[in-house]
């Protein structure tokens, strides 16, 4: 459906180089990267707001790179909702049914089965101004979709939202995706967002590529370590590997894959990691003893620092479970998870 072959665009202070992606017909495809990787440029780039310098887009089999965005037939969702003020909410729907020739009727019942959809039917004649944020937003997709776009574009399309409003958008969003079952492309800098709505995704950092693979495998099997930290392994150490075992800080560990292959890098997911006392834990985990480095509450649950040698392991516990194991700050204590746990690359 999309295709992009090694598209390239250059502004003055940045550039995105050598992008090579298919997104497949249906699917729901997410561009994944901290804040100025790229990602937006990618986006506009492929609606046509933006001048490819190099390379070829293909949406749908038909080459886009020189049409004009209002012969591309691709509906674009932004943050910050880009609606005009002085319209209402069925004004702004319908704004850009203008623009692309359809059958009015046919039009007009395309939008009221949006409204329906995406339960607007109350605020149609309301202004935005007396709109909430998930009111917008709702308003911002109906518009996207009532000019029946082959492919839905969404440029962080929960990063302005309150949590209450951002979760009903979410589940919005995948109920859309499935009962249209057009392509969606997703913005964003959120890897539980991405877990929650992508089939599959394309980690972007400073305009290049990193990884591109299903949600899943990114998520489980990252490629690089810029790749585990940003999917939130947490612990990630460079080491050698010889005769099945890495080792890393001074700490030996024997690995669950073949290691005859050029690693670098063992890592962790910190929900993998349990604490606790040598006779908590099973036969054939791997344990090391280790002293509790730093306490941090984060809400609901406390992220707990733990030093083994010169290595240090992320772990969580919630409150609960803090308080009853009693671990304090500087107290012994020991770490444990299983072999299958564990990512080399």
């Amino acid at each position: 459906m999309i295709q992009l072959e090694k598209v390239s665009v250059v502004l003055p202070q940045f550039a995105v180089r050598d992008i090579s992606l298919h997104v497949a017909e249906g699917e729901f495809f997410a561009l994944l990267g901290p804040t100025a990787a790229g990602k937006t440029v990618i986006l506009e780039s492929i609606v046509g707001l933006l001048r490819v310098t190099r390379g070829r887009i293909k949406v749908a089999g038909r080459d886009m790179t020189r049409c004009p965005p209002e012969r591309r037939r691709i509906g674009i969702v932004y943050q910050d909702y880009a609606l005009f003020p002085h319209l209402s909410v069925i004004e702004n729907i319908r704004y850009g049914l203008r623009y692309f020739g359809m059958d009015t009727r046919e039009a007009h019942q395309g939008v009221e089965r949006l409204i329906e959809m995406l339960d607007l039917g109350r605020i149609v004649q309301r202004r935005p101004l007396h709109l909430s944020g998930g009111e917008k937003q709702r308003v911002s997709l109906a518009r996207a979709l009532s000019v029946n776009p082959s492919v839905l574009l969404l440029d962080e399309p929960l990063s302005a939202l309150d949590p209450n409003f951002r979760e009903e958008i979410r589940r919005m969003l995948k109920s859309l995706h499935s009962e249209l079952g057009i392509t969606f492309m997703m913005v964003t800098h959120d890897f539980e967002e991405t877990l929650y709505l992508a089939d599959r995704v394309a980690l972007i950092r400073q305009g290049c590529i990193e990884q591109v693979g299903a949600t899943e495998e990114v998520f489980h099997r990252p490629a690089t370590p810029f790749a585990a930290e940003f999917v939130g392994m947490k612990n990630i150490f460079a080491g050698s590997f010889s005769s099945g075992c890495a080792t890393f800080g001074g700490l030996r560990c024997p690995l669950p894959v073949d290691a005859g292959r050029d690693f670098k890098h063992v890592a962790l997911r910190p929900e993998d990691i349990s604490l606790g006392r040598a006779e908590d834990f099973a036969a054939g985990q791997i344990t090391y003893t280790g002293e509790i480095d730093k306490i941090i509450n984060l809400g609901f649950v406390h992220e707990v620092s733990v030093r083994c040698q010169q290595a240090e392991f992320k772990t969580y516990l919630d409150r609960k479970t803090l308080r009853q194991t009693g671990i304090q700050e500087g107290g012994s204590v020991v770490l444990g998870f299983d072999p299958s746990a564990l990512h080399v690359f």
